[in-house]
């Protein structure tokens, strides 16, 4: 047995495994060389939470711009100390993005990140009961397709995240314009409903591939702890 092969077999006793950074073997690898293939100069990041997308991209490497958007109070704070000393990482005003301009009442998760504009399934509660809701607020909702931001004026190659709990379908609705400047997307795709009205999987497919782009990877996301089954997952969108 090889050194190499020793080192895996001990991580994983620790549950811990190990894989190359390369994109054959790392699911982040794979994600920045589809970037870098795109020359990625933009992110939109809807749903940022409290910035955790947005450290990742940096420490993978990404240097270019990053507007975030978090419709969360308290949230929203925490995402602008994360970038408050990055000058290519603007955080947007607090708000929600939608399919229409207006005001909308968003269900405040006990984990935060799964907090959501749609009433929560009991699916998500056993597999995660921490995410149960203990609040809500009334926040701001805009579509993108009324956002206006110097660094989407300037930029030549937009990517644009989208990870609203169960909401996805109605932040796209809401950037059909905004699609015609994205050359990619990372969406996060509900394999079962976990929220009462939510767009599953099939159908962001669907509405992707209407608008000229193809599934050029997944991403595993979210599991059941208990039956191992894969309740989210990300999609990675491009152009034809």
């Amino acid at each position: 047995m090889s050194i190499q092969h020793e080192m895996k077999n001990i991580a994983l006793r620790f549950g811990i495994q190990i894989k190359r950074y390369n994109p054959s073997e790392s699911l982040e690898a794979r994600l920045f060389r589809q970037m870098e293939a795109h020359n990625i100069d933009m992110i939109i990041d809807v749903g940022a939470n409290d910035g955790g997308y947005g450290r990742m991209l940096r420490n993978g490497g990404y240097l270019g711009q990053i507007l975030s958007f978090e419709p969360l109070s308290d949230t929203h704070k925490k995402l602008q100390q994360a970038a408050a000393d990055d000058s290519n990482w603007h955080i947007a005003e607090r708000q929600a993005i939608g399919s229409h301009d207006g005001e909308i009442k968003i269900n405040l998760a006990g984990n935060t990140t799964s907090s959501s504009i749609l009433p929560m399934n009991s699916a998500h509660v056993e597999a995660a009961p921490h995410s149960k809701y203990i609040g809500s607020e009334l926040v701001p909702i805009r579509r993108l397709d009324s956002i206006e931001h110097k660094c989407i004026e300037n930029s030549k190659a937009i990517l644009l995240k989208i990870d609203t709990q169960g909401y996805e379908i109605e932040v796209l609705r809401g950037a059909e314009n905004t699609l015609k400047r994205v050359v990619g997307a990372q969406i996060e795709l509900s394999l079962t409903p976990l929220y009462t009205g939510q767009a599953l999987y099939r159908n962001i497919i669907d509405h992707m591939s209407a608008h000229g782009f193809s599934l050029w990877g997944v991403l595993p996301g979210f599991t059941d702890p208990v039956s191992g089954r894969m309740l989210q997952m990300d999609g990675v969108f491009y152009k034809d």
